[in-house]
């Protein structure tokens, strides 16, 4: 097996990674920008690409609870699929757990648009409690594999009962270099959503934010050690094709995705915009 190598380190404070979201697999090996790719993309394809750049990977939990209302992969299924990609495409930052989200729709189901949620019927304690047993389990499994803790919630006393959850069963939130802030995809550009992510952010933790948009980012960048964001492809669905580009939108299109990529970072404040590879032009 692939022996680890050292974690590459995140910005510090004043710095944030910024991935780009893709289910565009085969991008790790045209941009040395971080990309983050969900574990099912990589593990549908025959053949997997040396990655050229950071990355980091998605559980694909919300599609997982969203169409099925559990999780259809166990662990050690995960596990596998983790080193596969480990040995394939090359050492990633870290990967997400299969953690439990816990939106209205996700614990309630019902419908948002095309997508038909089949709810889990849980309570968000629950989904808390699985969250964390799941990535004890994990950890277990595979402690080389840099499969983060996620805190799970949807008000600041659920985030704080979460991350109490975490420390009683013995996990130092603060020594983790990066602990995954879920749930506030929707939440995130709102006051709501600021406060969540201060509070956490005030207990010293390295946070991810998952799915954060624009908006999000400007008011709340400047606490999160990284973020990861899919804007790009709704933005460009709504858009004429780049000039020269012969599809119908740019919605698949990395071109459009790293030039939206540059337009967000350098409209973020200069005090957190993205060090180093994060902040270059595409």
């Amino acid at each position: 097996m692939t022996q680890p190598v050292p974690i590459r380190e995140l910005p510090p404070a004043g710095g944030m990674r910024f991935y780009l979201t893709t289910h565009k697999r085969h991008w790790v090996k045209l941009t040395n920008k971080p990309l983050f790719l969900k574990s099912e993309h990589f593990v549908k394809a025959a053949k997997l690409h040396p990655s050229l750049g950071p990355y980091a990977v998605d559980s694909g939990g919300f599609s997982e609870l969203q169409r099925n209302g559990q999780w259809t992969r166990t662990p050690r299924q995960y596990v596998q699929d983790l080193r596969r990609i480990w040995e394939h495409v090359g050492p990633y930052e870290w990967a997400a757990g299969q953690d439990w989200m816990c939106e209205d729709l996700i614990i309630h189901g019902g419908q948002a648009g095309p997508l038909h949620f089949v709810g889990t019927h849980l309570s968000v304690a629950e989904h808390q409690r699985r969250t964390v047993e799941n990535f004890l389990e994990l950890r277990s499994l595979a402690p080389d594999l840099r499969i983060i803790p996620t805190l799970q919630g949807r008000t600041i006393p659920e985030y704080e009962h979460c991350r109490e959850l975490y420390e009683r069963a013995g996990v130092n939130l603060r020594a983790e270099p990066t602990v995954g802030l879920g749930s506030v995809c929707r939440l995130q550009s709102t006051n709501q959503g600021a406060a969540i992510v201060t509070a956490m952010a005030a207990h010293g933790l390295r946070l991810h934010g998952f799915g954060f948009k624009t908006l999000g980012l400007a008011k709340v960048g400047h606490l999160l050690a990284s973020a990861d964001s899919a804007a790009w492809s709704y933005h460009a669905r709504k858009r004429p094709p780049l000039p020269g580009h012969t599809h119908k939108n740019c919605a698949n299109c990395i071109d459009y995705a790293m030039r939206w990529r540059t337009r967000v970072i350098n409209a973020l404040p200069t005090w957190q915009q993205p060090t180093l590879e994060g902040s270059e032009a595409a």
